[in-house]
């Protein structure tokens, strides 16, 4: 096996058309690798020094987040936090502390699990990725871009470099949640995020995606029935039941698919109850399920 230390995105992309692999923090990789689900490439190009894949750029109408940016730098980004609170929600939740500073955005992903937790709360808010080879650059949807458990469409020669995502407008907020049984080193059992804007009391538009309950990122669909209505218990009941329906969970030894079904329900609601507060101006500390006691307990 061969290492490359790329030091500019042309090296990088040169490295990727010519059959190198590309790795960050290596946190899904190398992991990978030592529990026996592949082998380690022959050639791989490291792209954790290359300064244009670590950047938060503001823009008049959206943000451009770098694939390269760290699980530890998204949970406390002022940006982030700010404006795309259910990103620095699932940031918070990812692995152990040393994951966390060395896990990228980007690899989380690429790596197109169903259980990522930054998945979910990409989807709500409406990201795209930007991916570049060495023939240009084009920006696809998730829904495009992940295709199954652990797969993308992306070419073998492509490199997601950025998420982007839409600027937030005034009174509204974002939240993500999962459940778990520890509170680190922990794959998400059912993950929610919700994103709610307010129309005056009621609500103006909501969106959830929900994790690890169908082979990609799930984003619930026919909530534009509870658009117009006021954010009550009603209403988050409907949320649940929305979700619980549309989800297609499986049993494994974690959990099975009746308790997943069940649990859906519960974080689909506890998002949007979470989200909305936060659009009404309520500060919620990141992440909420540390603030609001949701999964495991210390």
């Amino acid at each position: 096996m061969t290492l490359t230390i790329a030091t500019s995105l042309d090296d990088i992309l040169a490295g990727l058309a010519q059959g190198a692999r590309p790795i960050a923090g290596g946190t899904d990789l190398v992991v990978g690798s030592r529990q026996g689900k592949g082998s380690l490439p022959d050639t791989l190009i490291a792209i954790d020094r290359v300064a244009e894949l670590n950047t938060i750029d503001v823009g008049a109408d959206a943000t451009r987040i770098g694939s390269g940016v760290t699980h530890a730098r998204l949970m406390t980004d002022t940006t982030v936090v700010e404006q795309f609170t259910s990103i620095a929600d699932a940031s918070a939740l990812v692995g152990s502390p040393a994951t966390r500073n060395v896990g990228t955005l980007g690899g989380n992903v690429m790596n197109g699990s169903p259980a990522m937790d930054t998945g979910a709360p990409l989807v709500v808010l409406g990201a795209k990725a930007e991916l570049a080879s060495t023939s240009g650059t084009r920006t696809i949807g998730l829904d495009e871009l992940w295709t199954g458990p652990g797969q993308t469409s992306a070419n073998e020669d492509e490199l997601c470099v950025a998420l982007v995502i839409p600027n937030r407008p005034t009174a509204s907020g974002s939240a993500y949640v999962r459940l778990e049984y520890r509170r680190a080193m922990e794959i998400a059992i059912v993950g929610a995020a919700a994103s709610v804007e307010f129309d005056g009391d009621a609500i103006g538009a909501v969106n959830v995606a929900l994790t690890a309950v169908a082979p990609t990122i799930l984003e619930v669909t026919g909530l534009n029935g509870i658009v117009g209505s006021a954010l009550d218990d009603a209403t988050l009941a409907q949320v649940a039941e929305i979700a619980s329906e549309q989800a297609a969970p499986i049993s494994d030894l974690r959990a099975s698919d009746k308790y997943r079904r069940h649990t859906i329900g519960v974080m689909a609601r506890r998002a949007v109850d979470a989200a909305a507060r936060r659009a009404a101006g309520e500060q919620i500390a990141v992440p909420v399920n540390r603030a609001l006691g949701v999964g495991a307990v210390q």
